[in-house]
């Protein structure tokens, strides 16, 4: 019987596993090796790993964990997770069972790209998802944001902090007045026009291309993507959803079923960044071991 049973193994996982083995809690991690962020080159904004690659800081971050010996990481994919009583039972790929007294959810998100012709070829070399991670490489250039609805004017305003010369490209969307006067006070130009594709050479975006024929150079940009749950176990356990689709947590990671924690990018509770992923992976982990000592005080 294991104490917690760990699903991912990205930075809010990887850092969970890390609490449990200072805890001296048996723990397996179950890491599927699909990260969200297997396209970026270098993350950022974590003090101490700022330009680290997404492959060394898992590289570092297991040999952390791999120092405690009541913790152990399966490259394995997991396939079903029941409650069985107070316990959970845990299916892998390979058809093996686990019995454990805490699920802890790490999963993470999937992206959903817009459907712009030559966006894969520029995600994560020029286009990216998130200002804060990469708007200093950024910086000072010809920028584009692709954004299809309400965001657009969000994340318009949001760019504009790393550079005077900013595009929204909209593909159709129509903005409204009052949010394209806005943009325009600040030099933020609005293009509604369909795209018809994005120019680019070796992953570098030169070009955006629109349906009317006209080509607008730019340099790099921010894509709003689509965000959905990478795995549906929360949704099978019959944890509760928060509205923007994430799993509804406490701040300790609890979940709304009892035993079945969620941190990281899976609780869409914050930014989706580096560091923030990994301390909701502290704290979760630390959540759990609470539970697992309080029960033990109260033993039939």
């Amino acid at each position: 019987m294991l104490d917690c049973v760990i699903i991912g193994g990205g930075p809010a996982g990887l850092n969970a596993a890390l609490v449990m083995g200072r805890a001296g809690r048996q723990t397996i991690l179950f890491d599927e090796g699909k990260p969200r962020n297997r396209v970026t080159q270098e993350s950022h904004g974590f003090i101490t790993q700022d330009g680290v690659s997404p492959s060394e800081f898992k590289k570092r971050a297991r040999m952390d964990v791999e120092k405690y010996p009541s913790v152990s990481i399966q490259e394995q994919r997991v396939e079903t997770v029941e409650k069985a009583g107070d316990v959970f039972r845990v299916q892998t790929k390979g058809g093996r069972d686990y019995m454990a007294k805490k699920v802890l959810l790490a999963t993470g998100l999937r992206d959903i790209l817009p459907g712009i012709a030559g966006i894969q070829n520029v995600y994560g070399t020029s286009v990216f998802s998130c200002p804060f991670c990469d708007g200093w490489e950024m910086r000072d250039r010809a920028l584009a944001v692709f954004a299809e609805g309400e965001r657009a004017f969000h994340m318009g305003k949001l760019l504009s902090n790393w550079s005077r010369d900013v595009m929204v490209f909209t593909n159709g969307y129509r903005m409204p007045d009052g949010e394209r006067a806005v943009l325009s006070r600040q030099q933020v130009a609005v293009v509604e026009e369909r795209i018809e594709g994005l120019d680019s050479k070796e992953g570098k975006l030169t070009a955006v291309r629109l349906k009317n024929g006209r080509d607008i150079q730019r340099e790099a940009g921010i894509v709003m993507t689509g965000l959905v749950q990478s795995a549906p176990f929360a949704e099978q356990l019959g944890c509760e959803a928060t509205a923007n689709g994430g799993i509804k947590v406490d701040s300790l990671g609890r979940t709304t079923v009892e035993g079945v924690y969620a941190c990281g990018d899976a609780s869409l509770s914050g930014p989706p960044q580096l560091v923030i992923a990994a301390a909701e992976g502290s704290k979760a982990a630390a959540g759990v071991i609470m539970d697992l000592v309080e029960a033990a005080f109260f033993l039939p």
